[in-house]
């Protein structure tokens, strides 16, 4: 600390008494010119008091009491002009003495409390400018945060709709064989009709009716062919996230139509029971069919070992009085595997030599999408049943 620095309190301190002095010089003054006015001698040596003690402090304001007990027994209390209080003015002195002090210790208190409340204020004030700064930046770093958040999103959306294509993809490759009977038949049927329908010509004269027979085979079995290859192009092109009011069972049956060659090739028969009267729901057509093929393509998968009994894939929708559909995918196959039960729909886990374990975690992924769930039980007898739900629209 400077030696400027120790200087200046004691500067202001005795700036406060000189202040006190100057205030009780100023009430004997005023008092001495106005005496017959004022009613009361002493009211404006209380006034200096509470003045002194308000601007200075405590003992400023003994001092001025102190100060305005000389003044008051030098020129007002006979003698005059003299020091000296006798026996009879000692109590009234003491009075005065006592009044003004308390008085001044009123005002001083008064006074740190307004400093005390201000410096509280104060105090608040910065407090309250620097939480709000803080509350500022927390939500500009929040803000960013969410918005970082958002484009980790949207790239976890659109690899997740590469990666069900991918899957998409490896479960069409598992069907090429039943693709390539399911167009094989089509075309060698379309050939043998133009053949048929170019004899038919050439035969003196020609025989039209059955041209004409031969030229509506040709389109039936084009129009079959072309089916197909829609449905496969439905199943591989890129998902846009569009959902719309459909039936789940015309759903299940595009997915069957689909599927009907690699069931005949692997023996397998399939029954339904998909009533007629079922709400609809709100879904991705393309998603659903996906879930849907991957389901009936385990089942049939599981079923491929069973040489002692039939080999049956039960479908199965039914509307629940909890406001959703429930679909049923049922197999007379190996069954579940207490083992592997749990780990079914996690993600890369498989019991398969050449599969990669995507398609059950990404089916549920779908599913809970939807708003629905999916898992898998038991049956009482052989086999196991895949059970998926999905809310009905509320809107029909």
């Amino acid at each position: 600390m400077s030696k400027s620095d120790r200087i200046r309190p004691r500067t202001r301190l005795l700036a406060r008494y000189v202040v006190a002095a100057i205030s009780v010089g100023i009430a004997a003054v005023i008092t001495l010119k106005l005496g017959s006015v004022i009613k009361h001698t002493s009211t404006l040596f209380f006034c200096s008091v509470m003045f002194s003690s308000w601007y200075g402090g405590l003992w400023p304001g003994v001092f001025a009491a102190l100060l305005s007990v000389v003044a008051l027994d030098y020129y007002f209390i006979p003698p005059l002009y003299a020091l000296g209080i006798s026996l009879e003015e000692a109590p009234d002195m003491i009075v005065f003495v006592a009044t003004a002090l308390f008085i001044g210790w009123l005002s001083g208190e008064q006074k740190r409390a307004k400093e005390s409340l201000r410096h509280a204020r104060d105090e608040l004030d910065a407090k309250v400018r620097a939480r709000t700064a803080e509350l500022k930046r927390a939500s500009e770093q929040l803000q960013s945060e969410i918005a970082e958040r958002e484009v980790a999103e949207e790239g976890l959306i659109r690899a997740q709709a590469e990666i069900a294509r991918i899957a998409r993809i490896t479960t069409m490759g598992e069907l090429a064989a039943s693709m390539a009977h399911e167009l094989n038949q089509p075309l060698g049927s379309i050939v043998m009709s133009g053949d048929a329908c170019l004899r038919w010509l050439t035969v003196k004269p020609p025989n039209l009716d059955e041209v004409l027979q031969a030229v509506q085979a040709i389109i039936r079995d084009g129009t079959r062919a072309s089916s197909v290859l829609v449905r496969i192009r439905g199943l591989l092109r890129r998902g846009e996230r569009s959902r719309e009011r459909s039936d789940i069972n015309e759903i299940i049956r595009e997915v069957i139509a689909l599927l009907g060659g690699e069931l005949r090739r692997n023996g397998a028969s399939l029954r339904t029971e998909m009533p007629g009267n079922l709400p609809p729901v709100v879904v991705d057509r393309v998603l659903l069919q996906q879930v849907i093929l991957n389901l009936m393509m385990n089942a049939v998968e599981a079923m491929r070992a069973v040489s002692d009994r039939a080999r049956v894939l039960r479908i199965r929708t039914e509307e629940q009085p909890s406001g959703s559909i429930v679909v049923r995918v049922q197999d007379s196959g190996v069954g579940l595997d207490p083992k592997h039960s749990s780990r079914l729909f996690e993600p890369f886990y498989t019991t398969k030599a050449e599969g990669i374990g995507m398609g059950l975690a990404i089916s549920r992924s779908i599913i809970e999408a939807h708003g629905g769930r999916l898992w898998a039980v038991a049956n009482d007898g052989p086999g196991s049943t895949f059970c998926f739900t999905l809310p009905i629209d509320k809107g029909r």
